[in-house]
């Protein structure tokens, strides 16, 4: 039950009521007894919520679009994967102040890392954004070799002065064939356009990894060629559970329950799919 003692964790976003967070760390509370409790909020002004959200004692926060950048403004402290990445998905409350972290690097690099290991392969990163940005960040962090291939030809260079990636493209099919790990970090093939994928299926072969960061569908169109051409898949979903494994731990000093929160998770996508 519920009381005046019960610590709240809560997502921001807008639009935010697709989020599947809540569901992910309300199971993991309930698994372990523990007296948080985890909602889903739409600031229509960011510093205020912010204020007022600290205000009244929230540990912590999950950051999602279109906050990422924009909080960093209004953040006492960062790590120096934020500084980095330019960008947080995760403020803890430390002596009410709120301190930023990035943990989509984190759950991005576990979910590929259950297929492969990551020094020394070859990576592709399709977009420029922040997604994008955090998962080259812990690709070279794990000693891949990262390209970004991106229609945005400022953004796209940026990330690679960045973070001193080996390469930019606007688009490189034999870059593609040749490469060990592919990896959407755009959205496209999120609904409502499922039916369209960032790669051409006859640039995919079984020797890839492919990596999808859309979550809704589980089974996006990337996803499904790769399988045809009986490529590994990593579902998008698997970075949404271990960034949120990360966040937890942030937030309630407590070793998460993965297999509850995958569990949960995984029924929340297979309603809303």
């Amino acid at each position: 039950m519920k009381s005046a003692h019960t610590k709240l964790c809560c997502v921001i976003g807008n639009p935010v009521e697709h989020s599947l967070s809540p569901q992910m760390h309300n199971a993991a509370y309930k698994a372990l007894g523990l007296d948080f409790t985890y909602l889903a909020f739409a600031p229509t002004d960011l510093e205020a919520a912010l204020k007022g959200l600290l205000s009244i004692g929230t540990t912590g926060i999950s950051v999602t679009i279109p906050f990422k950048e924009e909080i960093l403004k209004y953040v006492g402290e960062i790590d120096q994967a934020v500084e980095i990445i330019g960008s947080a998905n995760t403020l803890l409350n430390k002596n009410s102040t709120w301190y930023a972290h990035n943990s989509d690097w984190i759950g991005a690099i576990a979910a590929i890392k259950e297929k492969t290991e990551l020094k020394e392969r070859q990576a592709i990163v399709l977009g420029s954004g922040g997604v994008a940005r955090a998962i080259a960040y812990g690709l070279k962090k794990e000693g891949a070799l990262v390209y970004v291939v991106a229609r945005n030809n400022v953004k796209g260079p940026k990330l690679v002065r960045d973070l001193s990636l080996a390469g930019y493209f606007e688009k490189n099919d034999d870059l593609l064939k040749r490469s060990d790990i592919i990896i959407n970090a755009t959205p496209l093939g999120m609904k409502p356009n499922e039916s369209q994928s960032p790669v051409e299926k006859n640039l995919l072969t079984k020797h890839h990894i492919v990596f999808d960061c859309v979550y809704t569908p589980k089974k996006t169109k990337l996803l499904e060629d790769a399988l045809d051409v009986r490529a590994s898949v990593v579902y998008g979903y698997k970075m949404l559970l271990y960034q949120g494994v990360e966040q937890f731990k942030l937030f309630t000093g407590h070793k998460a329950p993965i297999e509850i929160m995958e569990k949960a998770l995984v029924s929340a996508l297979s309603i809303n799919n």
